[in-house]
């Protein structure tokens, strides 16, 4: 049996949950994300997208394309609700189910086929099992790796079904801008143009005097992926490596109060996070960029792990007034708290502790879970 693998993508994710929960929405140009001069755009709907607005571009820069868009705020515990019952639709089909983040996964459906037809009538299946349950729309790529699934799904949105059979891959790859290669990024696919590669084709059969100067030592292996070749399997069990929270200020901020107050407030959000997920960190760092964009890292491992936003707040408030003793009158427009070396709790006997010293925590959590995000803070967290 060939190995068929999906890519499925939910359509404008945020965007689409919110006009689905709201109807007054449906048809207008909705942006997700916090306004202000420095918010950025979470999701952009495909009404606002005809203007030139994307996701990660300044608010700033979307208002002035579309002045009459639609902002909406973010609503993270009402899209993770929604990627639940998204991602239980996957699990019906295959145990093999490789998240990629909250609206899009790769499915391995190889061994699924025999039971459940080939592997577009289960794309099919999946899209309208989504649609029946959440309402909303997916596109879903078919093809013989993760690779040239990621390519094809992105090829009909939205509410796409595109496949691409074995024997297919170099006609349907060759014509398309090399701009569609997952991972290439602008800055490097601008390079790539300049050399005067703007097709897979091209890119597929340029020789390693033009490739080496882009690619280094790399220039095989993007040649491979030009041609659509990829051996990577679908991993359902990759582990969470890392976990964060962040903010970007509205205006630059230099009182170390103030920095400490916003340090507090995000430890507390990272590790709410990480006891969601039934979590403990053993390495906590915090993430500093200075108003000129330079950005610095501290991080420091702790015995034993924990999610206690005491803890991990205490850890991260040392690691910034040390940075802020040997930076003095700096002025900050990121500060973010980044939680590593995680391990799941239940694993290391630490239900106990948690129970013992985080009462608290539990307590908060239950309270921002049934009143909101914003019903209790803690008073470290306040400026």
């Amino acid at each position: 049996m060939s190995r068929a693998v999906l890519h499925v993508d939910m359509d404008a994710f945020y965007a689409s949950v919110e006009q689905h929960d709201d109807p007054t929405l449906a048809g207008k140009p909705v942006i997700v994300g916090w306004a202000g001069g420095r918010g950025v755009v979470a999701a952009a709907s495909y009404e606002v997208r005809t203007f030139g607005v994307r996701s990660a571009m300044p608010m700033g820069t979307a208002l002035r394309l579309c002045p009459h868009a639609v902002c909406v705020r973010p609503r993270m515990a009402r899209y993770q609700e929604v990627s639940r019952t998204v991602f239980g639709v996957f699990h019906e089909i295959t145990p093999l189910v490789e998240g990629l983040s909250l609206d899009e996964a790769f499915l391995d459906v190889t061994a699924s086929q025999e039971l459940m037809g080939g592997a577009v009538a289960i794309a099919r299946r999946i899209k309208e099992r989504i649609r029946a349950l959440t309402g909303l729309t997916a596109s879903v790529g078919v093809a013989p790796n993760k690779l040239v699934a990621k390519i094809a799904s992105d090829l009909d949105k939205p509410d796409g079904l595109s496949v691409v059979a074995p024997e297919r891959v170099r006609a349907v790859l060759d014509p398309l801008s090399v701009r569609r290669l997952p991972g290439l990024g602008r800055k490097t696919g601008e390079r790539v143009e300049a050399a005067g590669i703007h097709t897979f084709a091209q890119l597929r059969s340029a020789p390693d005097a033009v490739l080496w100067p882009l690619f280094g030592r790399y220039a095989a292996w993007v040649r491979e992926r030009a041609a659509g070749v990829d051996e990577c399997r679908v991993e359902p069990d990759l582990e969470e490596k890392s976990l964060s929270a962040e903010d970007t200020f509205e205006t630059d901020l230099g009182d170390p109060r103030t920095l400490q107050a916003q340090l507090a407030r995000l430890a507390d959000t990272a590790c709410e996070r990480l006891r969601a997920r039934g979590l403990v960190s053993g390495c906590i760092g915090v993430k500093i960029r200075r108003h000129d964009f330079v950005t610095f890292t501290r991080q420091r491992s702790i015995t034993p792990e924990t999610c206690a936003s005491r803890v991990v707040a205490g850890v991260a408030a040392e690691l910034l007034g040390r940075w802020l003793e040997s930076h003095a009158g700096a002025k900050l427009r990121l500060l973010g708290v980044v939680l590593t070396e995680l391990k799941p709790a239940a694993q290391l006997g630490l239900f106990e502790e948690v129970r013992r010293t985080g009462r608290l925590d539990a307590t908060l959590d239950e309270a921002r879970a049934r009143f909101g995000a914003r019903a209790l803070r803690r008073g470290s967290a306040i400026g």
